[in-house]
């Protein structure tokens, strides 16, 4: 019964390693890297998680690992092993990790829906020029596994203040933001929106989300659209392919769902909508929005809809 155990492992693990082999080796496109990623689960009962590592121009990019743990626990210590330099094999090129290998785990905790990182002294050793973004990917990767809605960092037991002059929640969330920009004029009507753009690496496709801090009154729908839509973006290797004279003609937000009807100007020559397009938008409004569901119309007409289950 051991020996056929055993066997059934490594044949899971070979066939996994392999289909992610395949994976990062041949160019593929969104809608692929979902079809491989539910190849895996079908072959191997594994699925795949996101996580968000650092490019070369220093932004933190969504991606996706494969997990082979089913404890909460054991999900987590595996994605900070790949969130540690040198410790995972299956980083795609041009993207990198950010905890230093001297940095160890002591023990995961979890109360309610909230993951209590324990680690040693050795996490205040973190380079000072990428702590923030450290902090932002721990944050986004772990409270991206179902039934995770909050992070704490412990150093020995006792929840960490601060680290290299970045001050820190007992409680860290998504709030905390990532890859962020302040464009704020005065102190009133602050707001936080994120909005993700697409950026290419190696010929693949990745979504990078930007939170931006703005002085606004407007709905974060008008200003996500208005966004990606403008021919300005505030980093040079990010792009939208949401073409410019698209409008957004009006929007329902329900109590699940967000019913966006927009202009002709948002279908290709095809009449389709890109699906760069709308996964760019479809992260963007989740984001924001608890809800569950986005509907793309065109000048009335429903073309196409996405839940949060089909984008990821």
């Amino acid at each position: 019964m051991l020996k056929k155990k055993a066997l059934r492992k490594i044949f899971i693990t070979t066939i996994s390693v392999f289909i992610l082999v395949c994976a990062y080796l041949i160019p593929y496109t969104t809608e692929q890297t979902k079809k491989v990623g539910l190849e895996i689960e079908y072959t191997t009962g594994l699925y795949t998680n996101n996580i968000y590592l650092l490019n070369s121009d220093g932004l933190l990019v969504k991606t996706k690992i494969l997990l082979d743990e089913n404890k909460l626990v054991d999900k987590i210590q595996q994605i900070i092993n790949t969130l540690t330099i040198s410790k995972t094999n299956f980083i795609p090129n041009g993207l990198s990790s950010l905890l230093n290998p001297s940095i160890k785990v002591k023990d995961i905790k979890i109360y309610d829906d909230i993951a209590h990182l324990n680690f040693d002294e050795n996490l205040f050793k973190i380079n000072p020029e990428i702590t923030e973004k450290a902090i932002e990917s721990l944050i986004f990767s772990i409270t991206d596994i179902d039934g995770i809605n909050g992070i704490c960092i412990k150093v020995n037991d006792e929840v960490v203040e601060e680290i290299n002059n970045i001050k820190l929640d007992a409680i860290l969330t998504r709030n905390f933001g990532l890859n962020k920009i302040y464009d704020i004029k005065t102190r009133d009507h602050i707001d936080k929106v994120v909005v993700y753009y697409l950026t290419k690496i190696d010929n693949n496709n990745y979504y990078v989300p930007i939170t931006k801090y703005i002085n606004s009154k407007e709905d974060k729908i008008k200003i996500i659209i208005k966004d990606l839509t403008s021919s300005y973006i505030y980093e040079p290797n990010l792009m939208s392919m949401l073409n410019q004279n698209t409008q957004l003609l009006d929007y329902e937000l329900d109590s699940d769902m967000a019913i966006l009807n927009f202009s002709d100007a948002i279908f290709t020559n095809e009449n389709k909508i890109l699906e760069e397009v709308m996964y760019t938008i479809g992260y963007s409004v989740y984001d924001n929005y608890n809800i569950e569901n986005v509907v793309y119309k065109v000048n009335g007409k429903e073309i196409a809809k996405k839940s949060i289950k089909e984008l990821e």
